[in-house]
């Protein structure tokens, strides 16, 4: 009796094994599959511009930001303290008209977007570095300095 019951036992879990195996073979296909749609699903998106970069700032210290943008340079967004896409449009303009930058008015704080940044903080807030377009630790000391 005990050996029936250790045979079917081990029926029982043979039987569960090949379903199971069966299972990861099926879904490893469709698994695939479904990766590739998804992956050409994202290339056909567009690339959207990175929410918040706050270089640094602290939320009090990016809402001065924020305050000095909207009062001179039609920042019409909320303060908030995270300085997104619509931040850096208002930053571009004010950069774009004493500092050198000349990309797009996108809101990408990008390289160029930085270096600019970098010329208004050389100027007035101690920053000593390169005009390299990386926001390093000394920019982002002096954009702190700006912010207060």
């Amino acid at each position: 009796m005990r050996a029936n019951a250790l045979g079917t036992t081990i029926a029982g879990l043979v039987t569960v094994v090949g379903l199971a195996a069966g299972s990861v073979a099926t879904a490893g296909t469709s698994f695939a599959a479904t990766a590739t749609s998804a992956q050409t699903a994202a290339v056909s998106q567009p690339a959207a511009v990175t929410a918040t970069q706050n270089f640094g700032l602290t939320t009090a210290e990016a809402k001065n930001v924020q305050n000095f943008l909207a009062d001179y340079w039609g920042y019409t967004g909320a303060i908030d303290g995270q300085l997104g896409t619509n931040s850096w449009k208002a930053f571009q303009r004010c950069l774009a008209k004493y500092w050198g930058y000349t990309g797009e008015i996108d809101g990408d704080p990008g390289t160029n977007t930085i270096k600019a940044l970098q010329r208004l903080l050389k100027d007035s807030y101690g920053y000593t570095g390169d005009i390299d377009g990386i926001a390093g630790s000394g920019t982002r000391a002096a954009f702190k300095r700006f912010a207060a």
